[in-house]
């Protein structure tokens, strides 16, 4: 009988550990409109919105100083050419076929993602 409670005990620990394990803990992806106020996608400008996300995301790793991939970011030029050519925004929504970026990290929140698809729908303005 003390096997039967330690083999249910057991079960019930390591079922709890897989509950446990199992929480998704993107609030933004969880709770979509309690982000609404907190992200503001009417008006997004390069200067505003845009670099902070690349600063944060982006800009450690694809600078001239650091080009990780042959792939050099940090310049409005050079942000609106992968922004033209599709990969700025295939590599942040880990899109098939691209690398899902940033590398080896957490994937950027939905409000970020936001930002960036704006700005490119807007013909990726210097603004």
């Amino acid at each position: 009988m003390p096997s039967k409670k330690l083999f249910l005990l057991s079960s019930l620990a390591i079922a709890l550990a897989f509950y446990a394990s199992c929480y998704y803990d993107k609030a933004d992806l969880l709770y979509p409109n309690s982000l609404a106020s907190e992200c503001d996608t009417t008006v997004v400008s390069y200067s505003e919105k845009v670099v902070p996300v690349l600063s944060q995301n982006c800009y450690s790793c694809h600078t001239a100083a650091s080009a990780g991939g042959g792939v050099v970011l940090g310049t409005y030029e050079a942000d609106k050419a992968y922004a033209n050519n599709g990969k700025l925004l295939g590599v942040s929504i880990w899109s098939q076929g691209f690398s899902p970026m940033p590398k080896g990290g957490s994937r950027m929140t939905t409000c970020q993602i936001a930002k960036i698809s704006r700005w490119i729908a807007a013909g990726a303005p210097n603004n």
